[in-house]
């Protein structure tokens, strides 16, 4: 084959907290298509990386105590971070950017003014609503009941000075791009984008492209006080790690434009439609596609630390084996679409196809061969039409068969087609029953001979096109067979009879043991509960008070569910919040409370908090309180903690607790 080129990238994950299986599925299947390609005999570029600025990252590293990069760093070298979970998932990238490395910030500060000087960036002011765990924009008229459309989370009334990129400029050769190309794949991605966005009221909106409201990002060089919105910053690193508008690299020439951007479906939007813009704007190629597959889920929602349900991939990796684990995460969930992860799924899935299924066919195969031939079969072979061209017919028709789904990332159909081959050589076993033939070596030496060869060529091209998804358990196959390199190619997985008679075959280790189901649950959810128990802070709670009370007392104070209309922080104070509730009565009521230590006024706004309104009004900072907040109060690593008392939203304001 000449020396073609596939440039495939997976979206640099955005190092915000703990690292779960959601985070590893794309990253697998970007790995997947990698190693499918360099089979092939492409030269193949996989980027992946991390993008570390934005004001999330900024919160977040004020939190721990620490400097933004100290926290990303923390997240993306440490043990346990980033590039260990790549390393342990054996992901073989071949290149990893950092949007903090120093020639990936001068590149986006040239990228900025060439934008900039072109036109299509120009000064203006920001409101709106923001959503900060997203770092995305939103008009009234996007939102979901009022919160983020992607997170589901609360997003905040934002006002700053900011610059805008004009993509409403681009919007009619975005939404040709989309409607009238295979851009955008899945195509039920398209509608959603165009509707949404494109052909929504108002139309395609210009985007704000710079903040003031925080200082960790890409300074604007030309305007102090600026810095580049971290999705500009972060969709360049595509081209910038080939080395545009930098030095460190010069392989822009060769890779781009790249042949695939996999991306979550969350992000979509930004790859599908603020992306190709940016890059009409540069006069610049654009990728050949985005393609946006679903999210694991978990008990019906999607996998987030926020949420508390996310599933350790250390833990699965360590108790079932990384080859294991990725050919789960890309066999049981069809890549365009959300899957519904169980570890019940896991354990079945590996039992059902890998121990039953494969497992099984070359234990089975190769301890006969060991017994009957000593581990090297004869080269006279005596064919059976009836009983073979089934099984062969099958064996050389699935490449084909295999690279039609992966042409179109269907990893879960393309491992089917394999499956089924493996099936079928299963049943061959039982047809042919080579048992009773080893009783008669005489009469029936030689069709033994041809019904084990006939297995083992079967187990060879299926392992050949098992590759990419379980790298190390197909080597150890490949030596069970003595499979030379020549039998290991792409080119050898549509030819029969590569394996040479003589051939060195033996029994290895069970390559996947069947899990006792039952048993495993129960360990299962034994590991997860201790789990759990260790993220728990050390915490120490106040002593119970032993002056009791009278009930008409307790009675007498009034406590209300309130909602937070507005929140902030009170001037000279570095303790006070102020709150502005709705009570129930039509009029808004104001407390102010010290808790301005452990939450950030706009991440209270929405929720329903817990008061009692019938206290006498007080002065705090010169301004009226009008009740007081409900918190709970513990004591964590020797420092006092408070935690605000909140309940369901579906409790209407000013009903009362009893």
């Amino acid at each position: 084959m000449d020396n073609k080129h596939f440039y495939i990238t997976t979206p640099i994950y955005y190092p915000s907290g703990k690292l779960h299986i959601g985070h590893a599925y794309c990253t697998v299947a970007t790995d997947a298509m990698a190693r499918y390609k360099r089979l092939q005999g492409y030269d193949v570029m996989f980027l992946t990386g991390t993008d570390e600025h934005g004001q999330k990252i900024e919160d977040k590293a004020k939190e721990a105590g620490v400097t933004p990069q100290q926290f990303v760093d923390n997240i993306v070298t440490a043990p346990g971070g980033v590039l260990d979970l790549w390393k342990l998932m054996n992901v073989q990238y071949d290149r990893f950017i950092r949007t903090t490395d120093e020639y990936h910030v001068a590149a986006i500060q040239k990228i900025f003014r060439k934008m900039y000087e072109n036109g299509d960036i120009y000064k203006g002011s920001y409101k709106g609503k923001y959503c900060k765990p997203c770092e995305s924009f939103w008009t009234e008229s996007q939102l979901a009941d009022g919160k983020c459309p992607d997170c589901g989370r609360e997003v905040i009334d934002a006002e700053e000075e900011a610059y805008f990129f004009q993509a409403s400029k681009y919007a009619d050769r975005v939404r040709d791009l989309l409607l009238n190309t295979d851009f955008l794949e899945p195509k039920s991605r398209v509608h959603e984008m165009v509707n949404n966005f494109i052909d929504c009221e108002g139309g395609l909106q210009d985007l704000c492209v710079s903040r003031t409201s925080f200082t960790w990002g890409v300074p604007v060089d030309f305007d102090p006080g600026h810095v580049v919105y971290v999705w500009l910053d972060a969709l360049f690193n595509y081209m910038t790690a080939l080395g545009y508008q930098n030095d460190k690299y010069n392989d822009a020439d060769r890779f781009w434009p790249a042949d695939v951007h996999f991306v979550g479906k969350e992000i979509v939007r930004f790859h599908a439609i603020y992306w190709p813009a940016f890059l009409m704007s540069l006069d610049l190629p654009l990728p050949k596609k985005v393609y946006g597959h679903g999210w694991l889920m978990l008990d019906g929602g999607r996998m987030a630390k926020s949420k508390g349900n996310v599933v350790d991939p250390y833990m699965l990796a360590e108790r079932y084996g990384v080859d294991a684990l990725r050919f789960f995460l890309l066999r049981t969930f069809p890549f365009g679409t959300d899957g519904n992860f169980s570890n019940e799924l896991l354990i079945q899935t590996i039992n059902t196809d890998l121990a039953n299924d494969l497992g099984n066919l070359v234990s089975r195969t190769t301890a006969m061969a060991d017994k009957y031939f000593d581990g090297k079969l004869p080269a006279v072979r005596q064919d059976n039409p009836e009983l073979d061209s089934g099984l062969t017919a099958m064996v050389t028709d699935l490449r084909r068969r295999y690279e039609e789904q992966m042409k179109k990332f269907q990893f879960q159909n393309a491992l089917e087609e394999v499956f089924k081959v493996i099936q079928r050589a299963n049943k061959y076993i039982d047809e042919n029953a080579p048992w009773t033939l080893a009783k008669d070596m005489t009469a029936n030496g030689t069709r033994l001979a041809t019904v084990l060869y006939n297995l083992l060529e079967t187990i060879r091209v299926c392992t050949v096109l098992l590759t990419p998804f379980m790298p190390e358990s197909c080597g150890r196959i490949f030596a069970q067979l003595g499979a030379d390199e020549t039998a290991r190619t792409w080119d050898s997985a549509e030819k029969w009879g590569v394996l040479p008679a003589g051939a060195e075959v033996h029994k290895g280790e069970n390559l996947f043991p069947r899990i006792d189901i039952t048993k495993e649950l129960e360990e299962l959810e034994r590991i997860q509960e201790e789990a759990k128990k260790a993220a728990l802070p050390a915490v120490e709670i106040e002593p119970q008070a032993e002056e009791k009370v009278d009930f008409d007392t307790f009675c007498r104070s009034d406590f209300r569910a309130v909602k937070v209309k507005d929140c902030q922080r009170v001037k000279k104070s570095d303790k006070l919040l102020k709150f502005t509730l709705d009570d129930g009565t039509g009029t808004d009521r104001q407390i102010l409370s010290g808790i301005a230590k452990w939450y950030a006024p706009e991440d209270l706004l929405g929720k329903t908090l817990v008061a009692i309104v019938n206290l006498p009004p007080r002065k705090m900072m010169g301004q009226e309180s009008q009740g007081m907040l409900i918190s709970a109060v513990h004591t964590e690593k020797g420092e006092e903690c408070l935690n605000l008392l909140m309940v369901d939203d579906k409790i209407p304001a000013g009903a009362k607790l009893c």
